[in-house]
C-alpha cells in the first residue's frame, strides 16, 4: 500500500450512508490512494462548488440529482420548466439531492455509479 496522506488531487464526495460511494472509496484504497474526502451531507456545497463540480464533470444538471428522494418530488425538481440554476439551489439546500459518487481526478470527472467507474479515473 502506497501513503494514505490525502491526495489533494483526488477527491471523492462522499456519503458514507451510500453503498456505491462506500464501494468507489474501497477501490481508491485498494489502489493505494487516499483521496480528500469532502462529506457532502455533513458540510453541503455551496452553489458556486456544485457549478464548478457540474462544469468540471460535463453532464447535464439533472443527471446529478437523485429523483428518488422525497425531497425532489415535493420540490417539483423534474418538471421541464425548473432551471439548471434552480436544481442547483435545490441540492445546495437539500444535498441529499446530490447524486454519489462523484470522484475527480488529474485525468477527469465522473459519476461512479457503479464504483467500478473510478478505475477509469486513476
Amino acid at each position: 500500500m502506497n501513503s494514505t496522506a490525502p491526495r489533494s488531487d483526488i477527491t471523492i464526495y462522499h456519503n458514507n450512508r451510500c453503498s456505491n460511494s462506500r464501494g468507489a472509496l474501497a477501490l481508491l484504497r485498494e489502489h493505494g490512494i487516499e483521496p480528500t474526502i469532502v462529506d457532502y451531507i455533513a458540510e453541503p456545497l455551496t452553489q458556486a462548488q456544485l457549478q464548478a463540480l457540474v462544469q468540471r464533470l460535463g453532464v447535464p444538471v439533472g443527471e446529478l440529482l437523485r429523483s428518488k428522494e422525497a425531497v425532489y418530488g415535493e420540490l417539483g425538481l423534474g418538471g421541464a420548466q425548473v432551471t439548471d440554476a434552480q436544481r442547483i439551489a435545490a441540492v445546495a439546500a437539500h444535498p441529499v439531492l446530490l447524486n454519489r459518487p462523484i470522484v475527480v481526478t488529474p485525468k477527469g470527472a465522473a459519476l461512479c455509479r457503479p464504483p467500478e467507474k473510478v478505475l477509469a479515473l486513476i
